[in-house]
């Protein structure tokens, strides 16, 4: 398997492609981008995580780096530690959903957020070309650790709702962090909310309880733990908290797509105003925000989280995300973030007064396919150029791979920014019709070899 190098960050297998040496020269680069200033690192509960951090704080104390070591914490509460603590910058040390031999090194800037593209290349050149910013014995940085990264993550998410409201609910939750990083902040947020909690695979040994992408098949446990809890709500996070899967009370799967359509329905109500999402994100949100009226607007971005964030800010979008269950809350942090999911999804449920099936149901339906393959660059590359040519008369867009819209649905098809994968995402008004969207293009695709 190649090392995966991208503007989404580094990730590797343990023991093959991600060393501690390639730690060292990760961390010594991100020293050189931001110049020796302070840095926040954190890691999600992966047992390789140790010796990775310890790469990545090494490259950086040797290039004059303060840091603020958090342990074993969120990314979304990494990125709160960077504002809180005044850093240049932070790197989390995660392979967000893929499964435990791999990891990686996600950089974020001063801002707290995935630095946008043109930053992200530079900062892969500079670790590519292993410069680095070394300094002399008396210039090292200094290591410190930060105890309460998790209470500063979640008084700010607790500021975004209505606190009282939700308490009043009492509701029942079900938690599941698949022993990762969001399991000791997930459940004290859901406590400070007046929940009664039920944490399945809490303790973030980084033991995955099942695979560990919040998909429906990987989340069986959690349906049927829903039922014999008679519990309201179902939450499952992924590794590093970034990602919120939900299940209703009846013990049915809703999905990641609903996430994001859940806190914009609340979003338009609430605060109205335009929403960012990315190209492989369902038009469902488009529904509502039609709906909604002006000045409610959908901005779509390149698939990627600093993608969503640029163009958040650049529509001083109130809410952003990505329909892998991630949602960007600015008032929180500009990271995808579970915690802020969970929330604003147990506001709605308070302000609704009814059950969460029942609220799912007034949203608009669509059904999706989404297929992923192995797929080297080259060959991801012949495949986005022979779909462009084949389908040139339709309306397409180029930003990410290549997506085409028709009346009855749309296809995106794009290469991976995380694994050496191609991914092929179909949305119609049933799964037939979306499948046979999908077979329009994988026959494209396929016959590019």
């Amino acid at each position: 398997m190649t090392l995966m190098v991208s503007v989404s960050g580094i990730r590797g297998l343990i023991g093959s492609t991600m060393t501690p040496q390639l730690a060292t020269t990760a961390g010594a680069a991100f020293a050189e981008a931001v110049n020796g200033g302070r840095v926040v690192v954190g890691r999600d509960s992966r047992p390789s995580g140790p010796m990775v951090a310890s790469g990545v704080i090494s490259g950086l104390l040797a290039g004059g780096c303060d840091v603020v070591d958090l342990g074993i914490v969120a990314t979304p509460t990494t990125a709160v530690m960077v504002r809180k603590c005044s850093a240049a910058g932070g790197i989390v040390i995660t392979a967000s959903h893929n499964p435990a031999p791999w990891n990686g090194i996600k950089f974020l800037n001063a801002n707290g957020n995935a630095p946008p593209r043109a930053e992200a290349e530079k900062l892969i050149a500079a670790f590519r070309e292993q410069r680095s910013r070394l300094v002399e014995v008396e210039n090292i940085g200094t290591l410190s650790s930060f105890e309460s990264a998790n209470d500063e993550h979640v008084e700010l998410v607790l500021e975004t709702v209505d606190v009282s409201r939700i308490r009043d609910c009492g509701f029942r939750v079900v938690l599941d962090s698949v022993n990762g990083a969001g399991g000791p902040a997930g459940k004290t947020l859901l406590s400070r909310l007046g929940c009664d909690v039920v944490h399945v695979n809490g303790k973030p040994t980084g033991k995955f309880a099942h695979t560990p992408e919040p998909t429906r098949e990987n989340l069986v446990g959690l349906c049927a733990t829903m039922k014999k809890e008679s519990a309201d709500v179902g939450f499952a996070q992924d590794p590093d908290a970034d990602r919120l899967a939900i299940v209703d009370e009846t013990g049915t799967y809703i999905g990641e797509e609903y996430t994001l359509a859940i806190a914009a329905m609340h979003m338009f109500t609430t605060q109205p105003g335009p929403i960012a999402a990315n190209l492989s994100t369902s038009r469902m949100i488009d529904v509502l925000a039609e709906r909604a009226g002006d000045p409610c607007v959908v901005h779509r971005s390149a698939v990627g989280e600093a993608n969503v964030v640029e163009v958040m800010r650049k529509t001083q979008s109130m809410l952003g995300g990505e329909g892998n269950g991630g949602v960007i809350d600015p008032r929180v942090v500009y990271v995808r973030d579970s915690l802020t999911a969970m929330a604003l999804t147990l506001e709605v449920m308070a302000n609704a007064g009814s059950p969460l099936s029942e609220i799912v149901a007034d949203l608009p339906r669509f059904a999706m396919v989404k297929q992923k393959f192995p797929c080297d660059g080259e060959r991801i590359a012949r495949a986005l150029s022979a779909v462009e040519k084949a389908f040139a008369r339709d309306r397409i867009s180029t930003i990410d791979g290549v997506r085409i819209d028709w009346p009855e649905g749309w296809v995106h098809v794009r290469g991976s920014n995380t694994e050496p994968i191609m991914r092929v995402i179909a949305e119609a008004d049933d799964d037939e019709a979306a499948n046979e969207l999908i077979d329009r293009v994988r026959e494209v695709v396929d016959s590019a070899g």
